[in-house]
């Protein structure tokens, strides 16, 4: 039966003071490696131990997420005590412990130890309203301690704590440098994510029954979770290039690439905050699941340091361009925020978000290289836009039906919605065609092209394509990201070369 110590107030004062006089370093132990840990109690970490994440960052985002005005009492919280900081995050936060990722080797192994008799304590410096379900969970301990308003279970607080309930000795189970008073005075260690400076401490002095690495978060990894991939929609930011027809001046190219590199590290930086506020959703998520922070291959404190750098970068770039593409960069950010943050919650209000963001990309690129844009590019944009933005909602839709779920998570939208979504979207990829027909048409067409009649089959390709995609998301076979989807799909790159032919000959080829 499951013995839970979520106070640790009844300890005692001299155990305590005990404790606080031992040896000055690690290194001032005199401790016989050999000494046989097997039957002994195992005492386990959670945070970066057990977890592979930070459940205190985890709930303080969660809490500012839910409830912004509380980021103002942080710094209050904070000056009365890590202990009571914990203890009012917790008040206001239920955070999810059953998507919480697990560094599972460790649970496997656990799991085994269990099976054999040994005695499993949960001691965590997290707060108890997290350690106990986390603990209920796993179904494993024994015993569970952690922190609560007067005591922060962490270092010598923990080791006082767990030498009261197993005075003979114990197995400890740790990640981190705070870890290495308990180290100290244990009989055995495990060392699960354990830095090459805690490794090398612990090993030799300690016998180490058994050792968890952590998988290095390599360029791979982190190109992941920028989605550098996704910097191909910024290529949006040379159609005013394309559209003007303006090759000959190749400054411009110059200016387009400082354009694409400050965008690109711009949205990088939205990518990784979107993700750290999405984590629930995104553990929640067959596919998601897999990303970075959702996983804990990459830290949540490292995240957020990584966006800010790279926010400061696109600025800085943005700067060498002009002020008034610093300001579209600025609107650029202020709109993704209110995107991620609030708007993308609201049924179609995330659509036409969606929508906006991909066309001011365009009109950015008109200001980076001071042209003008047409109103018929911005409504034939804003048309195209939504319907892939439809493509997107409409597809996640057809994924969670094949998985029997009827609600997104994060999101208000529920299978039921594609009744009206298949049509909508249909409805903006035809308005999208009809629009770039009557540009075809319109007066200002005929001075600037040679043969405008020639852009009519690249109308006839744009049905096909969006068609195409339609069809393709209808059968459960699109990407989360469409644009994603259309750069793989041989069809779909075919079909947009073949259109984009068409428009470049009706400029310049004359019919007679």
């Amino acid at each position: 039966m499951l013995s839970v110590y979520t106070s640790v107030n009844n300890i005692s004062l001299s155990t305590m003071s005990t404790v606080k006089a031992a040896p000055a370093s690690f290194a001032d132990l005199e401790v016989n490696p050999q000494t046989s840990v097997a039957g002994l109690p195992i005492v386990v970490d959670l945070d970066g131990t057990l977890t592979l994440t930070d459940t205190l960052v985890e709930s303080v985002l969660v809490m500012i997420k839910q409830q912004p005005v509380t980021l103002l009492l942080l710094p209050f919280w904070m000056i009365q005590g890590r202990a009571v900081f914990k203890s009012r995050v917790a008040a206001r936060v239920q955070l999810s412990i059953c998507t919480l990722p697990l560094r599972q080797e460790l649970v496997d192994y656990l799991g085994e130890e269990k099976e054999k008799g040994r005695v499993l304590m949960l001691a965590t410096a997290a707060h108890g309203s997290i350690a106990e379900p986390f603990a209920a969970r796993l179904g494993l301990f024994d015993t569970v301690i952690a922190t609560n308003e007067q005591v922060n279970l962490k270092g010598t607080d923990k080791l006082a704590a767990i030498e009261q309930i197993y005075p003979d000795g114990f197995v400890y189970a740790g990640d981190s440098s705070a870890d290495l008073p308990i180290w100290a005075k244990a009989k055995g260690a495990i060392l699960a994510g354990a830095s090459a400076s805690v490794s090398s401490k612990v090993h030799g002095r300690h016998q180490v029954e058994k050792e968890f690495h952590n998988a290095p978060a390599g360029l791979k990894t982190w190109m992941k979770a920028l989605r550098v991939h996704q910097w191909i929609k910024n290529l949006l930011l040379l159609v005013p290039v394309v559209t003007g027809f303006a090759f000959s001046e190749t400054w411009r190219f110059g200016v387009i690439a400082l354009a694409f590199l400050a965008f690109s590290f711009t949205a990088s930086a939205t990518y990784l905050v979107n993700d750290l506020w999405d984590l629930d959703s995104d553990r929640a998520h067959p596919r998601k699941c897999k990303r970075p922070f959702a996983c804990g291959s990459i830290g949540i404190l490292h995240g957020l340091a990584a966006a800010a750098a790279l926010l400061l970068t696109g600025f800085f770039i943005a700067s060498l361009i002009s002020r008034e593409f610093v300001g579209m960069l600025a609107l650029y950010i202020v709109l993704t925020s209110a995107y991620s943050w609030s708007l993308k919650s609201y049924v179609l209000v995330d659509v036409i978000m969606l929508s906006v963001l991909y066309t001011l990309r365009i009109l950015a690129g008109s200001v980076a290289i001071d042209v003008s844009t047409s109103s018929w590019l911005i409504a034939f944009s804003l048309f195209l836009f939504i319907s892939l933005a439809l493509i997107k909602r409409c597809s996640e839709l057809v994924s969670m039906e094949q998985r029997g779920v009827r609600s997104s998570l994060g999101r208000d939208y529920r299978t039921s919605d594609l009744t009206v979504l298949w049509p909508l979207g249909c409805a903006t990829s035809i308005a999208a065609v009809v629009v770039f027909g009557l540009f075809i048409s319109a007066p200002e067409t005929h001075v600037r092209y040679e043969s405008p009649e020639l852009m009519w089959p690249a109308t006839l390709g744009l049905i096909y394509w969006q068609a195409r995609m339609w069809i393709k998301t209808s059968r459960g076979e699109m990407h989360d990201d469409p644009i994603v989807f259309a750069l793989r799909d041989a069809g779909s790159r075919n079909t947009i070369f073949f259109i984009l032919v068409m428009i470049v000959m009706a400029h310049f080829v004359p019919l007679g």
